[in-house]
């Protein structure tokens, strides 16, 4: 286990009582960036799920978008067609 696995879940669990919306990133587009991103209800944040044209969304990848628009943030699936 990761030392400090602990402690990112100890952070997790406090924004997220204090209402963020906490993403725990594993793998980014962008080298060195944060292992957390804490985002608060309601500012503009677009969250966008990438699909080929005809692919369905998975009952999880469903569940994320409703969860994330419960949070006040825009969700999209986008498929190259827009």
């Amino acid at each position: 286990m990761n030392p400090e696995t602990p402690i990112q879940s100890k952070r997790i669990k406090e924004l997220e009582a204090q209402g963020y919306y906490v993403i725990r990133l594993i793998r980014t587009n962008k080298e060195g960036i944060s292992d957390l991103i804490a985002i608060p209800p309601g500012v503009p944040v677009l969250f966008s799920e990438i699909k080929v044209p005809g692919e369905d969304l998975s009952p999880l990848q469903e569940y994320r978008m409703k969860e994330v628009k419960a949070f006040g943030f825009k969700a999209e699936v986008y498929d190259g067609s827009l």
